[in-house]
C-alpha cells in the first residue's frame, strides 16, 4: 500500500511535523529521506528492509554509494522475483 493511501496521522513526514522526530522510528525517519520506494514497497518498506540489511542507521550511513545500491537493486529484483 502506498503512504500517499495511509491515514494523514500515520505518514512519516506528516507525523514529523505533527509530533517531531522522536514519534518517528528509525524506517519512518529513513523513509522521509528515500522519498520513494520500488515497485510493491513503499519507502517505509524500503527503509525497513535497508535497516535490516545494515543493522542500524548507523550502519547505512557508514555504508559505501555502491553497498546501498547494491541493497536497493537487491530488494527490487527480489520483489520481483516474486
Amino acid at each position: 500500500m502506498a503512504i500517499t493511501d495511509w491515514p494523514a496521522g500515520e505518514r512519516p513526514r506528516e507525523k514529523l511535523l505533527q509530533q517531531g522526530a522522536t514519534a518517528l522510528s528509525d524506517a519512518e525517519l529513513l523513509a522521509i529521506f528515500l522519498r520513494v520506494g520500488v515497485t510493491g514497497k513503499s519507502a517505509v518498506d524500503l527503509a525497513r528492509d535497508l535497516l535490516s540489511r545494515f543493522g542500524s542507521l548507523n550502519g547505512i550511513f557508514a555504508a559505501s554509494e555502491m553497498e546501498i545500491s547494491v541493497a536497493i537493486v537487491s530488494v527490487f529484483a527480489g520483489r520481483s522475483a516474486c
